[in-house]
């Protein structure tokens, strides 16, 4: 990683796949700002190694966050962090589809969650906090 301080932690006992688990440690750290636009990532053998996963894992996890826009992705290269604009969708449409497809992950974080045993509270509180911009 970039910074020692950046840690992936997988929980290979969760229902979450590994890849989506490195998904959204990756996402939240592009959105507060610990891997900047510019940022290398480490090679997907290389974080797979580390990780002590298959490399295929890292290389979906990757090709999501490409397809997100968020890393520009090409074989043979470092996967490098992309400056993203925070314009919204330019159709009604594409926001549409983006609020359903955000609706649909969240209520089956929100799923997993509750049948961790977790409370409503500490769950209304995480969303507050990431909304507000806390980590």
């Amino acid at each position: 990683m970039p910074d020692n301080d950046l840690q992936i932690a997988l929980d290979l006992e969760s229902s979450a796949p590994a890849y989506r688990q490195i998904v959204d440690q990756f996402r939240q750290w592009f959105v507060s700002g610990a891997l900047p636009a510019g940022s290398t990532l480490p090679s997907v053998r290389r974080l797979a190694i580390d990780l002590g996963i298959h490399h295929n894992t890292v290389a979906e996890a990757y090709r999501i966050l490409g397809e997100e826009g968020w890393l520009q992705v090409s074989h043979g290269r470092a996967a490098r962090v992309l400056e993203r604009s925070c314009a919204p969708p330019a159709s009604v449409a594409e926001r549409h589809e983006l609020k359903d497809r955000f609706s649909r992950r969240l209520r089956s974080l929100v799923a997993e969650i509750r049948a961790s045993g977790l409370s409503e509270e500490w769950i209304f509180a995480e969303l507050r906090s990431g909304v507000e911009g806390g980590n």
